[in-house]
């Protein structure tokens, strides 16, 4: 408990103290959440709304982005993600519902649900869960709410990046575990000078199975680049591990994927991943749009 307690004040520390000193929080601007280096005086005032303007998703990839909900908006997003699992049954996960409404220039509130069956838990998604796979060749069935808010902590300048942090619960809502586990992330990335995104995350989350108290850690980190007005690609590394459990486990994942904005509002896009160790799925396949509203 003390591991997830320390995380929490750390990241509320750090959102008022960037916002005691005056980093550009004050207000935070979409426009500048958005601003790519070095060359930023190259760009006029159109092309910086217009580009900042284009729906961005927490789901296209396992890294989160650092940027949150616009004022009074809402993003909805939701994906079906199938895991072809090593040693046990296959594993479906969806609809992996999140609706997220933007409350001010820095601050969402983010509410969502999911539902799982299968051998093992879905470890390949943004509410990555107990990554330990099933010791039987089993099915479980289990779905969870998830609740909680997403802060913008700094704008890019330079070298400093833009970043976020969310924090949010799952509390089950069917299956043998009704114990509600914590899931903080920490996200932080830039804008390069030819539009490419790096972005990379830390996840943390605290959970228990059956009496079984552990924390799970989820690092990450992805290249977005995009071609033509519409299109983006993207390549990921994560993994998934274990700490705190009689059998920990370890999992690392590299991960492609492509996406497509229909409108400035609405985006589609799939990915899919291959398991680099034996304790990760062979390979899972995640399909998925977000609409802004």
């Amino acid at each position: 408990m003390r591991f997830h307690i320390s995380l929490l004040t750390i990241a509320v520390c750090q959102l008022f103290a960037t916002t005691s000193s005056g980093q550009n929080l004050q207000p935070f601007s979409t426009s500048e959440a958005n601003q790519p280096f070095p060359y930023s005086e190259m760009l006029t005032e159109g092309e910086e709304e217009e580009e900042a303007d284009e729906i961005e998703t927490d789901r296209d990839s396992f890294t989160p982005a650092t940027t949150v909900a616009p004022p009074c908006r809402i993003i909805f997003e939701s994906a079906w993600s199938f895991i072809d699992n090593r040693r046990v049954p296959e594993t479906h996960s969806l609809p992996e519902f999140i609706a997220r409404y933007g409350v001010n220039e820095w601050l969402e509130l983010r509410l969502g649900w999911n539902y799982e069956v299968g051998g093992a838990p879905n470890s390949i998604s943004g509410n990555a869960g107990d990554p330990e796979f099933a010791t039987e060749n089993e099915i479980e069935r289990e779905s969870q709410i998830f609740y909680g808010f997403k802060a913008a902590l700094t704008s890019q300048d330079n070298f400093r990046p833009q970043s976020a942090v969310i924090l949010q619960v799952g509390t089950p809502t069917s299956g043998r575990d009704t114990a509600t586990g914590l899931i903080a992330t920490y996200a932080f990335g830039w804008e390069l000078a030819n539009r490419w995104k790096w972005d990379s995350s830390m996840r943390y989350g605290y959970d228990s199975v059956e009496g079984d108290h552990f924390n799970i850690w989820a690092p990450s980190t992805v290249l977005k680049i995009p071609f033509g007005e519409q299109w983006s690609a993207h390549v990921e590394y994560f993994g998934v591990f274990s700490q705190g459990r009689a059998r920990d486990s370890t999992q690392h994942y590299f991960s492609p994927g492509i996406h497509y904005l229909v409108t400035r509002d609405l985006e589609v896009g799939i990915r899919a991943g291959w398991g680099l160790n034996n304790q990760a799925a062979n390979f899972f396949s995640n399909i998925g749009l977000g609409w802004r509203y």
